[in-house]
C-alpha cells in the first residue's frame, strides 16, 4: 500500500479525544483515507455510488473521520477532495458539542472564496456521519442540507476543476455566534474562540470555568451542562440564523 501514515502525516489526532484540538490538522493535498493511510488520489479517480459532503470542521481531520467510522466498525476507503468554495464561510455553531468542544457550523456569506475539503461518502459512511452530527435525532445539533451551484459554487480540484452541480453541508439547527454586530463570527482554533467566550460570558464560567482546559473537561461527556451551555447562547442572544437554513429538508 502507498502513501504514508496519518501519524507520520501529523493527521492522526481526533478531536474527539483530544478537544482542544479541534478542528484538527487537515491535509495539505486531496487524497484516499484507507485505514490510518493516506493514499494519492488522482483526475481519473471516480466516485460513482458516492455523494459529495462539505466538511467545514472536524470532518476534514482523518483523525476525526477515522475515529467515527471505526466506531462502527467501517473499513471502506472516503476520498477527500480539496475544492473553492464560493459564497460560504466558516462560523461557530451556537451550541456546545458533549465531545467537549464548541464546534464549526457553515454560514451563508455570498462573494467568499474558501479552500474546504469535500468527502466523497459511500451510503454506510454517509449514515455514519449523518448520525455523529444528530440528523435523525430530534434534539441532535445539525441537519444535512443541499447546497445547488446556483447559490453554493464548489470547484473540486481534480476533474480540471469543474463546478459541481451541488454539495451536502452540515447546517446547525440553532444558528451560529456572532461576533457581537449580528454578524456571524467565524471559527477560530478552540483555545482561542473559548478563551474570548469565557472571557466576555460570566454565565459561561460559572457554567464551565475560567480556562478552555476547565471548558473542556467540564463539557466532555456531560449531556446535561452541553445542553444547559447551549442553551445560554440562546438565552445571551448571542446565536444568529445562518443563512441556509432554506436549504435544509
Amino acid at each position: 500500500m502507498e502513501g504514508r501514515t496519518l501519524e507520520e502525516l501529523g493527521l492522526a489526532v481526533a478531536p474527539r479525544e483530544e478537544p482542544l484540538s479541534y478542528p484538527g490538522a487537515w491535509p495539505e493535498e486531496s487524497g484516499l483515507l484507507v485505514g490510518d493511510r493516506m493514499l494519492p488520489l488522482n483526475a481519473h479517480d471516480t466516485f460513482e455510488g458516492r455523494v459529495p459532503v462539505l466538511a467545514v470542521g472536524s470532518n476534514a481531520c482523518p483523525g476525526q473521520l477515522r475515529h467515527k467510522m471505526a466506531e462502527f466498525g467501517i473499513t471502506t476507503p472516503i476520498p477527500m477532495v480539496k475544492a473553492r468554495v464560493t459564497g460560504l464561510d466558516v462560523g461557530v455553531s451556537a451550541h456546545v458539542s458533549l465531545m467537549g468542544y464548541v464546534s464549526a457550523s457553515p454560514f451563508n456569506a455570498p462573494g467568499t472564496v474558501r479552500e474546504l475539503f469535500l468527502t466523497w461518502l459511500d451510503p454506510e459512511q454517509l449514515a455514519v456521519v449523518d448520525a455523529s452530527e444528530g440528523v435523525m435525532s430530534p434534539t441532535g445539533a445539525y441537519n444535512r442540507a443541499w447546497l445547488p451551484s446556483c447559490d453554493v459554487r464548489v470547484e473540486p480540484e481534480l476533474d480540471s476543476g469543474r463546478p459541481l452541480a451541488g454539495a451536502y453541508v452540515y447546517v446547525n439547527r440553532r444558528g451560529v455566534l456572532h461576533n457581537g454586530d449580528r454578524v456571524p463570527r467565524r471559527h477560530r482554533d478552540q483555545r482561542s474562540l473559548l478563551t474570548e467566550l469565557l472571557v466576555s460570558t460570566p454565565r459561561l464560567r460559572e457554567l464551565f470555568g475560567v480556562t478552555p482546559e476547565e471548558f473542556c473537561a467540564r463539557a466532555r461527556l456531560d449531556r446535561r451542562l452541553c445542553a444547559r451551555g447551549t442553551r445560554l447562547f440562546a438565552e445571551e442572544k448571542l446565536a444568529v440564523a445562518s443563512g441556509l437554513e432554506r436549504y435544509v429538508r
